[in-house]
């Protein structure tokens, strides 16, 4: 069974540069652990657990439930959209086939460098960073629309609202 993401090849694509011909399955690995490592870190597990629900349910747009697609639409795909970015990037150029490992290349066009990749991932992550500070200051503002997100017991993932991604601050 597949497992149920808070966004589509779709959403990805058309709010980064990824090409609409890109190959889905080389995508997904990548939207999958922004969504493990990234998201879940901010929603912590019961949130999580309770959007996933909703989604794979096909219960996310039914009456009562208006403040869970608002937090879905308006935080939780922003962020994952651009985490996943972070998370694909360096991998972009690669395929690793029975062969051996290969960077793609092609006829009319010119490989970015390393530093070019790194710009890009570091664009990615400030506009990733700006889509979890505005879901922590949402997430702060209205908690008690989301019993889930404080509900969390031993064993699960505490949502985290630290948003300081800087380095030394003097």
């Amino acid at each position: 069974m597949a497992k149920v993401l808070f966004i589509t090849e779709t959403d990805l694509k058309r709010h980064t540069i990824v090409d609409g011909n890109v190959d889905n399955n080389k995508l997904l690995q990548y939207v999958e652990i922004a969504q493990d490592t990234h998201i879940q870190q901010y929603l912590g597990t019961k949130l999580t657990d309770k959007l996933l629900s909703e989604i794979e349910n096909s219960t996310i747009e039914d009456v009562g439930k208006e403040d869970y697609l608002k937090l879905l639409k308006n935080h939780v795909k922003p962020m994952l959209i651009h985490w996943a970015m972070v998370e694909y990037l360096p991998f972009a150029a690669y395929t690793l086939a029975n062969k051996g490992m290969y960077k793609h290349q092609s006829e009319n066009s010119e490989s970015v460098n390393k530093s070019e990749v790194d710009f890009l991932v570091e664009k990615q992550r400030s506009i990733a960073q700006h889509y979890t500070r505005r879901f922590i200051e949402y997430m702060c503002a209205n908690r008690s629309k989301y019993p889930e997100y404080n509900d969390n017991t031993t064993g699960d993932v505490y949502p985290s609202s630290e948003s300081n991604y800087g380095g030394w601050v003097l």
